[in-house]
């Protein structure tokens, strides 16, 4: 099928919004050498492939880390060319469980315990453009915490945690709404009732962000997820890190060894865990599409509305970008280069 007979097949679609991007093409956002042209360089390099908006994430850093690197972001946002398309940020940490697993790729020597004063120092130097903050919901002061996020205007999301069913309800009740990519950021091995998967899967006042790379879960959890919370509960991440759209191959990121597989896997060499995806929101979209587990319009919801919506937003709040389309017959998106 050709450009044009696909277009002409395909369905508009308003865009696609990702919560979650650490980096691309080799700058990581969480780097202390970001300077302006890389950050606009690799957010350049997220909107060519595909992604409408996206708020730029942070893992957990260094305090210098956080204080040289989100000033730098925050002006580029203040700019013409990304109002409507950087939302804001989204930081993951560094207010997370240490344990082995649980935390994922975020270094254990910059983990916090619930600190207000240490969030109000970030969203200083993130000129007040937090929109998102992933937390363990376990630790001491997680309430706290929430309760003050939240007063600010920013979404709390539970992750990178080792929390369990009364966990999950008391950080709820704060003011917590979502789980940061569900199944992911947790110990290989979990208890087999007792853990924070079920815990996830079972409190209905949390919903799902979840990462559709083809790697991160498999289609049965995946379904699983879906089906459990409702597709109108669901939110698609891509978690991509610095490697996403580089080619396949060995890198550095952070002081991490990684490899990317050529299928586009991102391990981390010594723990043999993820460290985040190689996948656009277009490709975790198409995968997602591909395993055909809600209809069309919950699809396109889980891409746009539902990402806004969780983080307070709606559709006038994002700036028109290049046009995509969605393929219902083929379940393909794609735009037109």
């Amino acid at each position: 099928m050709g450009r044009k007979a696909q277009i002409l097949n395909g369905i508009k679609i308003r865009g696609l919004v990702d919560l979650q991007v650490n980096g691309y093409k080799g700058v990581h956002f969480s780097d202390i050498h970001l300077t302006r042209d890389d950050f606009v360089m690799a957010c350049r390099g997220v909107f060519e492939a595909g992604t409408t908006a996206f708020l730029p994430t942070m893992i957990t850093s260094p305090k210098e880390v956080y204080e040289h690197n989100l000033p730098i972001m925050a002006a580029v946002l203040q700019e013409a060319e990304f109002r409507g398309r950087l939302l804001g940020f989204h930081i993951e940490g560094p207010f997370i469980s240490a344990q082995e697993g649980a935390r994922g790729a975020h270094d254990a020597q910059w983990i916090s315990k619930p600190d207000v004063d240490y969030l109000k120092a970030i969203i200083d130097w993130a000129d007040g453009r937090v929109k998102l903050l992933t937390i363990a919901a376990e630790p001491d002061g997680a309430e706290k915490l929430v309760r003050y996020a939240v007063g600010r205007g920013i979404t709390v999301s539970l992750g990178h945690q080792i929390a369990g069913d009364a966990d999950l309800a008391r950080l709820a009740q704060a003011g917590a709404v979502s789980l940061t990519h569900l199944g992911n950021g947790v110990p290989a091995m979990l208890p087999r009732h007792e853990n924070p998967i079920w815990a996830g899967l079972g409190n209905d006042d949390l919903i799902a962000m979840i990462i559709t790379d083809g790697h991160h879960l498999p289609a049965s959890i995946l379904k699983t997820i879906i089906r459990t919370k409702g597709p109108k509960r669901c939110v698609v991440v891509s978690d991509a890190s610095s490697p996403a759209g580089l080619r396949a191959g060995k890198y550095e990121v952070l002081g991490h060894k990684l490899v990317l597989e050529e299928a586009g896997r991102l391990n981390d060499l010594t723990t043999g865990y993820l460290a985040g995806s190689s996948a656009t929101m277009l490709q975790c979209m198409n995968h997602l599409a591909s395993l055909d587990l809600v209809g069309t319009d919950e699809l396109l919801a889980m891409g746009f509305d539902n990402p806004l919506a969780l983080i307070g937003l709606g559709p006038d709040d994002v700036a028109q970008a290049r046009d995509i389309w969605f393929d219902e017959e083929h379940k393909i998106f794609y735009f037109e280069k």
